[in-house]
């Protein structure tokens, strides 16, 4: 991807942002919660979307919050699909 192609469907995601990890470029953002019970809840529906999609992130849960990072191992950085996988990620925080 371009970095024009990925300011303008970040611009669709503005929760998230583009990090550099090992020179790999990542979409990444953290989730606040109340508790960690909340958070390892919203870890397993991450998880089950990336299942259903046959696509997984990095998760990080700790207490009151989870950080999710998506990249594509294929093509060593960002695909379409991490920002459609990003997207999908925000509306499960939203239920």
């Amino acid at each position: 991807m371009t970095p024009g192609d990925i300011k303008k469907l970040l611009e669709k995601i503005p929760e998230w942002e583009v990090a550099t990890d090992d020179g790999i470029s990542r979409l990444q953002r953290t989730f606040s919660f109340k508790d960690f019970k909340s958070a390892i809840a919203f870890t397993n529906k991450v998880g089950e979307l990336a299942e259903a999609e046959q696509h997984h992130p990095k998760l990080v849960t700790e207490w009151g919050k989870v950080t999710v990072v998506w990249w594509t191992h294929s093509v060593n950085g960002l695909h379409q699909n991490d920002f459609f996988m990003a997207a999908k990620t925000s509306e499960l925080h939203a239920d």
